[in-house]
């Protein structure tokens, strides 16, 4: 089957002799052969894994092993409640990593659902009807309306036959099959005589011969191009992988290099010397940092679900608000995936309609006026009368919503006949249909023979604008005066409405004697009357509009990608209000180009027209090589790889596909493009909470840290044993860390430009508040413990009162941090939330428990406190604050401390 790109240029008889059939189809010899050689027609099962090593491989991360060592470390001090909540969340990232894995293997399944259970086939002369899966190249396969099509066929019949391949184009409509081939370079959507298994049979029916079955099919190609796509690593997971590595480098060494001076330079005990360096170990890893980090996620996920944006990996959450391109399919994402009348020619005037969907209300307009329903001209009347009798569609209402039965532009007539308050119940009350030329590809029209009750006899017509045209002579005037064709205006009247990205329909009509009960085709040759044109696109939705301004104003680029024409998909991206739309790019000019002319022509392109899924996959990659995070939106199987590869894979929740939800990190589960962008603000305040939570953790983990590694080296008493910094990290990392996961989303957050992909968490200026930190807690700490001693205190009272001086100065460092880029001194600092205030008493009584109960006395050597003596710890609190803030402001006012 090497030649099935092929199919489509050759000739239905060319392709019946080379696969040996016939119409009387295959022999049971031949059946058997043939499933021997190709396989059944279906999609190869994945071997299954061993859930148990698939478990074991979520360990392997140094950052766990990070965590295990904390655990163990922990447990040597005999802190089993710390130690079981380190493995805690060991054991919930490796859950969630367990859950995760396994996504392309359940997209692929998902895709292997959509090929069809049965399927009519001609065998040995007779029909018959065999699963699916039996079917093998050279079959005849029989096609109905409602039918799946249950693997690639080459049409040899066709009557009236239309297929939904929403699945593989992304276009809205159903396609009009023929039997004639098309050129070899034809893309899959123009590929109009053949038909593609998994797509849908809305009209007419149709027989072909079975040139792909399986894998070979085009949804089969799309099930191996998933297979094969690389899954990229968010930003946040590949920053905190080198976080952690560079964490367990400087850990370890300092350590060493600690173990090693204080033994065989100063010559201290072993054993009391190893056990500060674990008080240091314990010190310096942040342990509470991925618990509070997958917390903040946590947090995020409900914000985004209340947004109508459900996550299915909490790491994506950060990255939606790293989101610097969005590529978007346009039918049913930015588009209503509904057909609405735009525009009607009639009697030489152009009318335009409202767009209310398929619901009969709204307004036609003539030059900026509204037209009366009560003096609507005569050929416009005609023209919607014939709309709405050459019609087999219905309009049902559903709730408060107008849903259609049958082709979406027969519905969108019916619709347009109610904005000029004529209804078609009652015009087909009054004109009924005695006979009927149901549509058919070769003709390329739809006609009806009617009658009144008071004995007129007419023959109504739609269809394409060329063959309605060429069956006309005359034409209606606005009056009613039936006038010469003007063949020429209404041809190029057709183009330019086509040029606007409308679909184009156009109607005749032909008095005829009451006494006609039939109509044949040699009625209508040159007999009939033009009335007008009516021109159809698929509305964007107006939140959507609003959408695309708002992530512009966000400096994130939206780039539509669709199977549409290039004419319809420019004239919706002008709609939508996306630049350069003038520059749209078909699939057949992105062929002619390499990946690198292709990375540099893609990000000044906003519209890419007539693509095909490796297009979108090749496009996705090419913005990435850029340096762009790219966001990618879609609801069709042909979306989901590009869907997988992009950095953000947005699903449609309600239209999608099942095998493109598999493959998302997002479900929008209302299908509105403006879920994304609340989504994208969702992201970039929970990426500022982690920020915010890891300038906190940082130094202040860092001056716990150096307060050990300044004692050791100076050969002083610790000023805060192991066991009370292991307090510490407990009670404040999952209490003041913690709160920082509820901030609220900043003002002008959605005015910023988005960070580039590697930006890193450590940035310049972390990196100097570490330092700036560090030195006003050693301060602190050391300013109090010596100022303790120096008042001639007991050694376990002056570590009491470093440690409550540390837990102070980290609550007075919290309120810098929640605004660490404004002015502090604000009502809105002083406030908080009311999470704040919570984790701030939580850790107060926590302290006081430890300072003054007894039994908590003996557990951590702590000593009960004067009043006096707080003062003083308050006092250092503040002047940390006081020293951060102005360096804050002076940091602002210059240049190189914007970052």
């Amino acid at each position: 089957m090497g030649q099935r790109q092929h199919w489509h240029h050759q000739s239905a008889h060319a392709v019946i002799e080379h696969w040996q059939t016939s119409a009387t189809g295959l022999s049971d010899q031949a059946v058997a052969s043939r499933q021997r050689r190709y396989g059944a027609n279906r999609l190869p099962t994945p071997p299954p894994q061993s859930r148990f090593l698939r478990f074991l491989r979520q360990f392997h991360n140094i950052l766990i092993y990070v965590l295990l060592a904390s655990a163990l470390i922990t447990g040597t001090l005999g802190h089993g409640l710390d130690t079981a909540v380190i493995l805690a969340v060991v054991l919930l990232n490796a859950v969630i990593g367990y859950v995760q894995e396994g996504k392309a293997a359940r997209a692929i399944m998902a895709i292997r659902h959509m090929l069809a259970l049965q399927a009519s086939v001609i065998r040995n002369g007779r029909r018959h009807s065999v699963a699916g899966e039996q079917l093998v190249p050279g079959d005849v396969v029989l096609l109905d309306a409602g039918d799946k099509v249950p693997a690639d066929l080459r049409l040899f019949k066709a009557h009236s036959l239309q297929i939904q391949e929403a699945i593989l184009t992304g276009e809205s409509v159903a396609v009009d099959k023929q039997v004639a081939p098309v050129s070899d370079d034809a893309v899959l959507a123009d590929r109009s005589c053949m038909a593609f298994s998994g797509t849908t049979v809305t009209s007419g029916q149709g027989s072909g011969v079975v040139v792909a079955t399986g894998v070979d099919t085009e949804v089969g190609q799309i099930s191996g191009m998933l297979a094969d796509v690389e899954t990229l690593k968010t930003p946040l997971i590949e920053q905190m992988a080198v976080f952690a590595r560079w964490l367990t480098l400087v850990i370890v060494v300092m350590a060493g290099l600690l173990l090693a001076y204080g033994h065989l330079v100063q010559q201290q005990a072993f054993a009391g010397l190893f056990m500060a360096v674990v008080g240091l170990s314990v010190a310096a890893i942040p342990e509470g940092l991925p618990a509070v980090l997958t917390i903040t996620l946590a947090v995020g996920v409900q914000a985004m679900a209340r947004r109508h944006a459900i996550v299915r990996r909490l790491p994506a959450i950060e990255t939606v608000g790293a989101v610097s391109v969005i590529c978007t399919d346009k039918t049913g994402t930015l588009t209503r995936n509904e057909m609405s009348v735009a525009t009607v020619v009639a009697g030489g005037r152009l009318y335009s309609a409202d767009d209310a969907g398929y619901a009969p209300i709204g307004s036609l307009w003539l030059e900026g006026q509204e037209v009366a329903a009560d003096a609507v001209p005569s050929a416009l009347q005609v023209l919607i009368r014939t709309a709405v009798l050459c019609n087999d569609a219905e309009l049902r209402k559903h709730e408060d919503d107008w849903q259609v039965e049958g082709d979406p532009m027969e519905g969108a007539l019916l619709a347009l006949a109610g904005k000029a308050d004529l209804y078609p119940a009652d015009l087909r009350r009054q004109w009924r249909r005695t006979d009927i030329i149901p549509f058919d590809t070769d003709n390329r029209f739809m006609a009806t023979l009617n009658h009144d009750h008071e004995g007129h006899g007419s023959i109504y017509l739609k269809g394409a604008p060329e063959s309605v045209l060429a069956l006309c002579d005359r034409q209606l005037a606005a009056n009613g005066d039936v006038v010469p064709l003007e063949a020429d205006h209404w041809h190029r009247q057709a183009e330019q409405t086509a040029a606007d990205g409308q679909r184009v329909l156009a109607f005749a009509f032909r008095p005829v004697a009451a006494s006609q009960a039939v109509i044949e085709l040699a009625d209508l040759q040159q007999k009939l009357v033009m009335i007008g044109l009516a021109g159809f696109i698929d509305p964007p939705r107006e939140e959507a509009v609003a959408a695309v301004a708002e992530c512009q104003s966000a400096g994130i680029d939206v780039k539509m990608i669709t199977g549409d024409h290039a004419s319809t998909a420019a004239a919706i991206g002008q709609q939508l209000g996306l630049p350069n739309t003038h520059r749209t790019l078909t699939g057949a000019e992105l062929d002619r180009l390499s990946d690198e002319e292709l990375a540099d022509v893609a990000a000044g392109a906003n519209v890419f027209a007539r693509t095909s899924p490796e297009h979108k996959l090749r496009l996705v990659k090419a913005l990435q090589s850029q340096g762009m995070t790219v966001a990618m939106t879609g609801d069709g199987v042909n979306d989901a790889p590009a869907l997988r590869r992009a950095d953000i894979g947005i699903a449609m929740g309600r239209k999608g596909t099942e095998a493109a939800k598999e493959v998302s990190d997002l479900v929008l589960a209302d299908d509105n493009f403006a879920s994304i962008v609340a989504a994208v603000r969702e992201g970039r305040t929970v990426r500022d909470n982690i920020r915010k939570m890891i300038g906190w953790t940082l130094p202040t983990s860092s001056g716990e840290a150096c307060a050990i590694v300044v004692a050791l080296l100076a050969g002083l008493a610790l000023p805060v044993t192991p066991i009370q910094i292991l307090w510490i990290n407990l009670i404040t990392t999952v209490s003041l860390g913690l709160a920082l996961a509820f901030e609220p989303t900043e003002a002008g957050t959605m005015r910023r430009q988005p960070r580039p992909r590697n930006d890193p968490l450590l940035s310049g200026g972390l990196l100097w508040q570490i330092v700036l930190v560090t030195a006003l807690f050693l301060g602190g700490v050391f300013g109090i413990y010596f100022h303790a001693m120096a008042r001639g205190y007991e050694v376990e009272l002056a570590r009491t009162l470093a440690m409550n001086t540390l837990v102070v100065m980290e609550i007075f460092y919290l309120f810098y941090i929640r605004n660490m880029n404004s002015a502090s001194l604000t009502r809105r600092m002083v406030q908080g939330t009311p999470v704040v205030w919570l984790a701030v008493a939580g850790v107060s009584i926590g302290q006081l428990v430890i300072t003054y109960l007894p039994s908590a006395q003996s557990i951590f050597e702590t000593r009960a406190v004067g009043w006096q003596d707080w003062l003083v710890v308050i006092a250092v609190g503040g002047a940390v604050f006081v020293v951060v803030e102005v360096e804050k402001q002076v940091r602002l006012r210059e240049p190189w401390g914007s970052g």
